[in-house]
């Protein structure tokens, strides 16, 4: 480019930039006008939020945050307050101390999606304190209503199966390049605009026996049209209900639940059937399993032959399923006891526990410190993550009808009996003061503003309540800078058992194989399809815990803009076009019979609280955030950790080890939010492993 095209090149970029304000401003404009005609439409004395959403094109919630009167009875009535102790009684207040640390790992009686997660990618980071006032929790109802939660749910028990799971036909595609890999043989397909229809057509004429499963590889087509939309789930939605001439959307087969579309921002599952039904598919992107990294579909191909060959080892019938999460509950299911105390299956909780769980358990802790907590210039950015994490805590989980203990039967306890109560297998409401002299970073969660969203307190002196689980309420009682100040309010306490050990054992072992062939393959394709089934195995245990957890049902669907009267009620708009509304709404918790919450929550409390403290045995030493400077700690992502200053923390590459996975020498600008931290992370990992230049 020469000085002139240069010069040229910015006038017509100053053009665009007035154009953007222009166009900022016509849309405030048509936006302070809707909000105008919302207002006056709320006047009307029979005006409802559920019909004005999708005229407005926003969600119920939008309406009622612009007109209150208009809200929902579900919506004002809120969620129960703590309720108070009996006259004359307060709850238990007990200040821990270092003595009464059992000589165990502190996470020890313990975790995704953000079931996930799935989850599965992590949240966003939250804010040291919340902006707007916090969300209230839920409690548990005095009296015989409170009581009558504490049982399972008649005739639902997640049992082994009987039966021997099919595999289904699998290719992996490029649509970047068309290339099309069907177990030993390559293709270079024509993809057309690259719709849905498009790849369905070019795939079967490829593979005319039948295909059951495409992975998508690279190229997200679902993302193609990006640009017309605000979201990219509206431009998912839009790709997977665009006319498939055909074929329809599948409707599932006998018993399975797993029918229609599943709209996600990055990892959509678009499922087909012929118009005659004789034929099923299902298009997915391989990002559900690992990150790639340019991958080609051959090497994907053999990642998913080496896993499968890798579970075989431990399970003679595994099959590899649509998705992490799918493979790891069917993987679970095949470890069910056939004789003792669970062989007839281990009973699903009431769905007043499930709810109750779903509402005060969050995931992983994501917080970002900001100045004043951390310096303006940070002297170094160093990135420790918790190898394969979650592996470390499933070897006790919440087993048998639970027990209520409130806060009267709780202070009843002799201290010892208390002890053991905090270090089992439970979830506690407690209301937690903070020390006058705290001077490191927040230990338990406290309800954000926003859905299933935390923060963590640590100004001295707050006082606040929540719900934490075992591991979180032990460490804070027995923290080695200063033990807060827990008061019990009630509780959930179960028995201890290993529903989730032998499982968590053989994939841990899939893990070590796997790792170990990619560290000594000599040929490098196979190294690298190794290393990608090792990340896999890391998502079918990940994704399987998530999947315990059962969040609430969301149905998607889709209205002609001409009947929007139509509109479910209860629905949340999510996108729209000249043509459709899309929208979703909850159907609340389904029969399944591997709905098991407590354990996903008590697993996330582990994690939680090994990012805090956790002991290495045989080194006799602790590593985590308590034990590291006050100041120094700039971030938590789920299992990551981001210092001010190295640690000469152990690593055996065991579960729950801290690797060392970036380093930035300073200073450095402290970053104020997740996308700051996220390029300082890839920064750091690409400077630690970039060989060190010549002198």
């Amino acid at each position: 480019m020469d000085a002139q095209s240069y010069n040229t090149a910015l006038t017509e970029l100053r053009g665009v930039r007035d154009d953007i304000k222009k166009a900022r401003a016509v849309l405030a404009k048509l936006e302070a006008d809707r909000d105008q005609r919302i207002t006056q439409l709320a006047r009307h004395e029979k005006a409802k939020a559920e019909r004005i959403a999708p005229a407005a094109g926003l969600s119920v919630a939008d309406i009622v945050a612009l007109a209150p009167g208009l809200a929902p009875h579900s919506l004002t009535a809120g969620e129960a307050a703590p309720q108070p102790a009996p006259p004359g009684m307060t709850g238990p207040s007990i200040t821990g101390t270092a003595e009464s640390a059992p000589d165990t790992h502190p996470e020890a009686a313990a975790p995704g999606p953000a079931v996930p997660s799935p989850v599965p990618s992590p949240a966003e980071a939250t804010p040291a304190t919340p902006t707007q006032a916090p969300r209230t929790l839920p409690s548990i109802p005095q009296g015989n209503t409170g009581d009558a939660w504490f049982t399972h749910t008649r005739a639902l028990a997640s049992q082994r199966p009987n039966f021997t799971q099919q595999a289904r036909s699998t290719v992996f595609l490029d649509t970047t390049t068309g290339v099309l890999v069907h177990r030993s043989q390559t293709h270079r397909l024509d993809l057309g605009n690259r719709s849905a229809h498009d790849l369905l057509t070019a795939v079967f004429h490829a593979v005319p026996e039948g295909v059951e499963r495409i992975y998508i590889t690279a190229g997200d087509p679902w993302h193609r049209d990006a640009d017309r939309y605000p979201y990219l789930r509206d431009a998912v939605a839009a790709w997977l209900n665009a006319p498939t001439p055909g074929w329809r959307t599948d409707t599932g087969r006998g018993k399975d639940r797993m029918a229609g579309h599943f709209v996600h921002a990055r990892n959509p599952v678009g499922r087909y059937q012929r118009e005659n039904g004789d034929q099923h598919v299902e298009i997915r992107s391989v990002g559900e399993w690992f990150d790639l990294d340019g991958d080609d579909p051959a090497t994907i191909r053999d990642a998913f032959v080496l896993l499968w060959q890798a579970l075989r080892q431990h399970w003679n019938d595994a099959v590899l399923m649509g998705s992490p999460s799918q493979t790891g509950r069917d993987l679970w299911t095949r470890t069910i006891p056939q004789r003792g105390q669970y062989a007839e299956g281990f009973p699903v909780l009431s769905e007043e526990l499930r709810g109750l769980l779903h509402a005060t358990a969050g995931q992983g802790r994501n917080e970002l410190l900001t100045p004043p907590r951390v310096p303006e210039q940070l002297p170094q950015l160093v990135e420790y993550d918790r190898t394969f994490a979650y592996a470390k805590h499933t070897w006790k989980s919440p087993v048998g009808t639970p027990r209520r203990v409130t806060a009267a039967t709780f202070a009843s306890w002799p201290q010892k009996e208390q002890q053991q109560a905090l270090y089992g297998c439970g979830h506690w409401q407690v209301r937690v003061t903070v020390p006058d002299t705290w001077n490191h970073v927040g230990l338990l969660p406290a309800p954000a503003p926003g859905e299933r969203a935390w923060y963590y307190p640590a100004d001295p002196g707050t006082t606040f309540t929540t719900w934490a689980g075992g591991p979180e309420v032990h460490t804070a009682l027995t923290n080695p800078v200063n033990p807060w100040k827990i008061e019990i309010l009630d509780g959930i306490l179960w028995d201890s058992g290993k529903p989730l050990d032998e499982w968590a054992k053989k994939l841990k072992d899939t893990w070590t194989n796997l790792c170990a062939q990619a560290h000594f393959q000599g040929d490098a394709q196979q190294a690298r399809a190794a290393h990608l089934a090792s990340r896999a195995v890391r998502a079918i245990l990940l994704y399987g815990i998530g999947s315990f957890a059962q969040r609430p049902r969301m149905v998607t669907g889709t209205t002609p803009r001409t009947l929007e009267r139509d509109v479910p009620p209860d629905a949340e708009i999510i996108g729209f076009d000249d043509e459709l509304i899309t929208w979703q709404r909850p159907r609340g918790f389904s029969r399944d019979p591997h709905a098991h919450p407590e354990w996903a929550a008590t697993i996330w409390s582990g994690a939680r609280a090994a990012l805090l403290t956790q002991r290495h045995r045989d080194e006799d030493t602790y590593a985590g955030a308590l034990h590291t400077e006050p100041g120094s700690v700039v971030a938590f992502r789920t299992d990551a950790l981001y210092l001010t200053q190295p640690q000469n923390w152990p690593h055996h590459n065991q579960p729950g080890d801290y690797l060392l996975r970036g380093h930035l020498t300073g200073p450095i600008p402290a970053p104020t939010t997740e996308e700051e931290l996220l390029a300082l992370r890839d920064t750091g990992r690409t400077a630690l492993t970039q060989p060190a230049r010549e002198a």
